[in-house]
């Protein structure tokens, strides 16, 4: 529910109730969402402790102030898996099977997110203790960077982001 605050919610009952707004993500399907939540002044500490420990059953949450949940929207949602598909499609394009390439990309990404995560290290700092002077790596990450790689991710955020406050009338 893209653009559905707090308030919106609220303007449609005739009480004012204890109300927390949720945002999985897809990947609570299977365990992994990242899901984040905010309350209006009436949710207790017990309460949202509650809805920490439920939004965790299905992934990491994170309480969010709402006027992040636009932002929230936009990082959580599809280009993950576009890249993904985008580099197993380059794999493609230089006669790697698609499955393969696939399967090599997905565990990529997933490890990668979880060097971020568990590491604490910057990502651009990982990217440089890959990147061998003169090697291989470099190259592509030039390539990326010339080719706006940087910009077009950038572009999708405002984009997704633009359209959630459109939605929410802001």
């Amino acid at each position: 529910a893209a653009g559905k605050t707090i308030e919106t919610i609220s303007s449609y009952l005739s009480y004012e109730p204890a109300l927390v707004r949720v945002m999985p993500n897809i990947n609570a399907t299977i365990g992994a969402s990242m899901s984040a939540y905010c309350a209006n002044g009436r949710v207790s500490a017990e309460q949202k402790a509650f809805v920490a420990k439920l939004c965790s059953s299905i992934g990491e949450a994170v309480e969010l102030d709402e006027k992040f949940f636009s932002a929230f929207g936009v990082i959580g949602g599809a280009f993950a898996y576009m890249f993904i598909d985008e580099l197993a499609r380059g794999g493609v394009k230089i006669g790697m099977n698609k499955q393969v390439a696939l399967k090599v990309a997905a565990q990529t990404v997933l490890g990668s997110a979880k060097m971020i995560a568990e590491s604490g290290e910057h990502p651009y700092a990982l990217v440089d203790k890959v990147c061998s002077p003169g090697g291989t790596t470099i190259e592509g990450v030039a390539a990326l960077n010339e080719n706006g790689f940087a910009n077009a991710v950038m572009q999708a955020v405002t984009a997704t982001y633009e359209k959630d406050l459109k939605l929410s009338g802001k």
